[in-house]
Formats: C-alpha cells, structure tokens, sequence
C-alpha cells in the first residue's frame, strides 16, 4: 500500500528572485531566547550553564534549517537562481539549439524513420489545405446558443495542419511544404484572437467576441505562439528568402498578443483567486508554451531572461500549494495539462541550460506529481474520474516515459510504454513541443519493458482519496475508490463521500464525470447542469438538500484504514451539506473486502425529523429482484455479462430505478462516453426519524 503522509507548508512571495535573507524572528526559536540566556548567568553550575547553551544553539540551529528547507521546498523553482545567476546559466537564444536544426542531415538520421515518413505522407494531403478565415458569427455563437466547438474546431485544425506541414518540411528539407507553412502561419496571425471564444469574459464589454485593443493569454494563445516559434526556430533563413516580413510579423503578432500582457498585466490563472483556491492546469499549461515561444523568438537576452524568472515565479504559485501526495483534484483526465505541463517545464528549462533545473526530479512532491497517473488508474482502458475528469483520458505515452525516466521511476516508464502506439502521423491538438523529443526516443521506447502498476491500495491524504482493488498487478475483481474533500477543487462536482466502484476493471458504479463543455459550463450556471450536482453522485440527499458548492462543504474526521483482506475510507461528510439540511452528523464508511463484496455504511443524526434519499449512479440496466435485493445487469463492452447485486433493508429503505434523459447540449459528451445508459438508483427511507444507520453491500451473483 502506497501511504503518502505529508503536509503542505504554505508561503507568500512577492517577487520571483530568491528567497529573502532569514530575518531574526525566523531565526529565533519559540520562547524569548534572550531571557533563557539572561537566565543561565545566574547559574551556579558552569556544567549547567554549557548544557544550556548547547540546547539553545542546536534548537537554533534545528529551526534555522527547518525554515531553509522548507524555504527550499516552497521556492522549488523561483528560488534556485538569482536573477544575474538564472541569467548565467541560460543558454543564450543566438546559441541555443534544443533540437538539431532541419540541415542537419546526421542529426535527423538519428530521429526515428517511420514517424518522419508517416509526417510526410500525411502533410501530402495537405498541399492543397484551403486555410479558413473564421467568422465573427462563429465566436458570437458562445453567447447565441452556448457552442464552443465550432469555432474551436476551426481553430485547432488550423494549427494542426501547420504542426504536420512543419515536421514535415523538417522530415524532407526540400522546400516542398514551406509555402503552405507561410499560408497558415500568415493566416493565423490575421486572426483577431488567438484563443477561443470559451475564454473571454462573459460581460457585454466583449459579447462573445474580442477587444484587441487589450490581448490577454488564455491557453490556446499560448498555444498558437508555441506553433509559430518553432517554425521560425526551424526555417527562419527559408521565410527570409520568400520575405523577412513573415518573421517580422511572428515575432510583433507573439510579442504583442503574448510575452507583453504576461510580462506587465495581471493574469488570474497565474495564482490562487479571491477565495484562495490554487491555480489549475492553466498555470503550468501554459507556461510550458510561454517558456517554448520566449526561449525561441527572444532575442534579447535580459528580457529572455526576466521572462523564464516570471515563469518559475508563476509556476512556483503552481507548485507551493499543491499537495504533497501529489493528487490532482483536477483527476488523471486532467493530470497531462497540470503535472505534465509542469514536467513540461522542467524539461524545456533542462534543455536552455544545461541541465541546471535537474534538482527538481529529487524532490518527493514532484515525483509523487508523476506517480499520480498510474496510481489512479483503475484498468488499461479506464480511470479515476471524479470532478470534470474523462474515465477514458488517452496517455500522451512517450511523455509519461520521459517523465517516468527523468524521477527514476521503472514503474511509471513500464506504464508509458504500454500506451505506446504505431506511428500514424498524427501530432496531437496541443503540447506541440512534445513531438520533438519523441523523435529521438522511438528506438528505446519500442525495446522498454511495458506493464500496468496497478497498486493493490493507494491514500492520498492530502487529496483524501482511497483506491483499492482485490490483487496488485490485475484488474480481476473489484475496484473501488472514495474521496472526501471539499466543494471547491478544480473543475469542481458537488461529491464529498462519492465512490465508485469496477469490476474486472470495468464500471459498475459509477462517477458520471463531465459532459460537453458550454457557456454554461464555467459560467454562474455551472451547478444548473445536473451531473455537476451531487443528487447524481454517490451520495445522498438529506431533508430535500444537496450538497452546494464552496471551501466550506467539506469532509471531516477522515480516517483511512487497511487491515487484512480490507481497506476502508471513514468520514463526517455532514460539512458538506448547508445548516438548514439540520444535520448533526453523517458518518460515512466505504469498505472494500478483498475477494468478497463492497460495503457503504451511513450513520446519520439529524435535529428533527428526516428525510433522505440515497443515489446510486450506473451505466447499466437495473431492477428491483424483489425487496432487499436490487439487481445491476453488468454488461461491459469487452467483457462478460455478469449480475451484481445491493442488498438493502427493504424494511427502512424503499428502491426504485430511474433513466436519465440525455437531451441536451451539455449531454451530448455524457452519450461519447457512456452511451445513453445512465441510470440512478433511489433509496428513500421510508419511516423518517432523527437517526439512522443504513447499510449496502455490493456483491457478484
């Protein structure tokens, strides 16, 4: 069992240099130290007074290097470097070469043959790509009608088929693609906005389409300048001899939209908000496409410089917070923009200075960011989905093993490789960057040793999440996994005590996850979307009252528990329900015993009279059998049809099975993941009182 203890210690910094010099009250230990002294005069013993001293200097001493380590711990990346020292050791942009420039034919003989082949013969049909201008009706739709994906779909292909053309071009080296680069590289930075229509503020000021007057950096303008950097990183002298306008224009169109608003305005993604959350994926996401496109397109050295020690500084408000078991509250789905986005960085400042940010791999909080991927994941196919997480994320394979292999972790390196797929040609939507290193892998990738992890029990303590299964190694029996928490994470779901609950590695009961993203999605209307809501999560509603959102709805009393054969979450999820549901506490306990069945137990008290109604969320068909025995008809896709069974007392609890209706825009993503099978299960009590002890338990008939 993987038990990662450990506390977050968090610090304030106003500047991204190092960090400020120990001050006299940070050095002093608890007490007044210069009483104890005055005190040790007046002994008679010299022996004594010797003792004395000693202890106080070792406490000095002891806390001096207590509060540099944690000084240390919480400056990971900002407080390595001094500004004149970060400066020294980047490797200046007149000399920097990442990756070997396209005329270098023994460099490029060295990448991996099949990829280049397959860039080429995709890019092939893309000669003839009619680059499109899109209409301001396509980004007014966010506020017509909610859609995002049309205008987005546009725009990422668009930058797709200039990733294509550009490894490509950089395959043959002959030329052949370079007029259709300029024409996409051209057409992109026409656009009024770099990113989507989702982003801008949703205020009359905008309306659904943006002021240029004011550009600011959302992730797929970060992303888009990314793109155009490498191109001019790998053909610059090309686009000179068509026109020294096209480089001109990329880096006034890259310096205007994004290295000036990161440097001189306020980005809300860069630190917590005003209610203290962290920043999410959007830090280090898009700071890993900032740090690519200043690395590449800055010439000047001191501004170069100054922006990467913005961007440790940002990343730092990243890092500081988050947890030191390394869970992301944002789930697997959305691990590879947040922890890998992070290692991102790490990887890029490696490569701009000669290895100087290696450090970062020893520390424990890092490693145990990159060991959050496979600890989470349930079987080959599906993950842990709790919050706006996909249970289907796919694996940015090569990435993992990097990752995998730079925290000397095999585990993790074996779980990349089996991800790994054929060579298709295709460059993904976003991290661009990525492609370049998978290049020169390939060799070594094909020959790693591949397997799944799969931990027989995992506690994230600081992220209050249980995972267990039967047997380490293998997806046989059941799995489950149950969360504590609170009501204000990342992409937050109303859901403090919900679990769920696989077998054979596939759903049983389940967390229904997201849908398609809308307007309404990240907007105030966010809790108007049901399965946001925590009445279609595996928790239940008390006195006709859900759980709402906000840091105040939380768990308490947590207590993880593993004994022989079991493993077991305890919590008071009654802080997560608002005063007036009058609950004075609800106990809930989720039991997995190994090799027999799933228990969830729930002691609850009230102050009056209650009533409650337990939701249990599948992707099956169900029916009542007869009182007392509620029958799921598990059916997997690629396994066998097997029936489980929810023994309930039928004398306290009444059973009744509902299908959901999937009809609306937001549905349409439930339907790409589950199919239109989404069914809740209702257990009403039937004679309400004060107190109450209701038990479940799952089992295979």
């Amino acid at each position: 069992m993987e038990n990662l203890q450990g506390a977050v210690i968090s610090t304030e910094r106003s500047e991204w240099r190092n960090p400020r010099p120990l001050s006299e009250t940070q050095l002093r230990p608890a007490g007044d130290v210069s009483a104890s002294l005055d005190m040790t005069a007046t002994c008679k013993s010299k022996e004594t007074e010797n003792t004395i001293m000693k202890n106080i200097l070792l406490t000095i001493t002891a806390l001096v290097l207590l509060t540099t380590a944690q000084s240390q711990q919480q400056n990971l990346l900002s407080g390595k470097f001094s500004k004149e020292q970060l400066q020294s050791v980047l490797v200046p942009q007149s000399a920097w070469l990442p990756f070997p420039k396209a005329a270098d034919k023994a460099a490029w003989a060295k990448a991996d043959q099949a990829m280049l082949a397959a860039y080429v013969k995709r890019a092939d049909s893309l000669l003839s790509y009619n680059w499109p201008s899109i209409p301001a009706t396509k980004s007014l739709l966010i506020e017509r009608t909610g859609d995002r994906n049309e205008y987005q779909d546009m725009s990422f292909q668009k930058r797709e088929v200039l990733g294509v053309l550009m490894l490509a071009e950089i395959a043959e080296n002959k030329g052949r693609f370079i007029d259709q680069i300029i024409n996409g590289v051209w057409s992109i930075c026409e656009e009024s906005w770099w990113g989507v229509p989702a982003h801008l503020p949703q205020t009359k000021d905008y309306s659904g389409l943006m002021d240029v007057s004011a550009p600011f950096v959302d992730l797929f303008a970060a992303e888009t300048a990314t793109y155009l950097s490498w191109v001019d990183y790998y053909f610059g002298e090309k686009l000179d001899a068509v026109s020294p306008q096209i480089r001109k224009r990329i880096y006034l169109e890259t310096n205007n939209r994004i290295f000036q608003p990161l440097m001189n305005r306020p980005h809300g993604w860069m630190t917590k908000n005003a209610n203290g959350r962290p920043p999410n994926n959007w830090n280090p996401w898009i700071c890993s496409n900032w740090l690519n496109a200043v690395l590449l397109l800055e010439k000047n050295d001191e501004k170069r410089s100054a922006a990467v020690g913005k961007i440790l500084w940002v990343l730092d408000e990243f890092v500081n917070p988050y947890p030191n078991d390394g869970g992301c509250d944002e789930g697997p789905g959305y691990w590879g923009a947040a922890a890998a986005s992070l290692y991102d960085n790490i990887a890029m400042l490696n490569l701009a200075s000669k290895n100087a940010f290696s450090y970062v791999y020893q520390d424990e909080r890092i490693r145990n960011m990159g060991k959050f991927i496979y600890r989470a994941q349930i079987g080959p196919d599906y993950f842990l989905n709790f919050a706006d997480a996909d249970p289907q994320p796919v694996m940015a394979a090569n990435m993992v093993y990097r990752f995998g292999k730079d925290i000397s972790d095999p585990a993790m390196m074996q779980f990349g490789a089996f991800y790994r797929k054929p060579e298709d040609g295709s460059v993904g939507r976003f991290h661009f960057f990525r492609n370049f290193y998978s290049l020169f892998m390939q060799d070594e990738f094909r020959k790693a040793p591949k397997g799944l992890p799969l931990p027989v029990s995992v506690w994230l303590p600081d992220l209050q999440v249980m995972i267990a299964r039967d047997k380490a190694g293998t997806t046989d029996g059941f799995f489950v996994a149950a969360k504590g928490g609170h009501n204000d994470e990342s992409h937050n779901h109303n859901d403090i005590g919900n679990y769920v609950v696989y077998y054979n590695g596939n759903p049983l009961i389940i967390d229904v996850g997201r849908g398609t993203y809308t307007r309404k999605t990240f907007s105030s209307r966010r809790y108007e979307i049901w399965y946001n809501c925590s009445d279609f999560h595996n928790v239940p509603t008390v006195n006709n009252f859900t759980q709402p959102p906000g840091s105040r709805y939380k768990s308490s009393k947590v207590s993880y528990k593993e004994g022989n054969g079991f493993s077991e979450l305890s919590q008071d999820i009654a802080p997560s329900y608002p005063d007036s549901a009058g609950i004075v506490s609800l106990k809930r306990m989720v039991r997995l015993n190994r090799g027999k069945n799933v228990e969830v137990s729930d002691q609850i008290n009230t102050n009056g009279t209650q009533m409650l109604t337990e939701h249990i969320m599948t992707c099956y068909p169900a029916e009542i059998q007869h009182p007392g025995r509620l029958v799921i008809h598990y059916l997997p896709k690629n396994g066998i049809a097997k029936d489980f069974v929810i023994n309930y007392d039928a004398k306290q609890m009444g059973a009744a099975v509902e299908k959901v209706p999937l009809t609306s825009m937001e549905d349409k993503g439930i339907i790409t993941k589950w199919g239109d099978n989404i069914y809740r299960i209702n257990f009403n009590l039937l004679k309400p009182g004060k107190s109450e002890k209701i038990n479940f338990k799952i089992e295979a008939l």
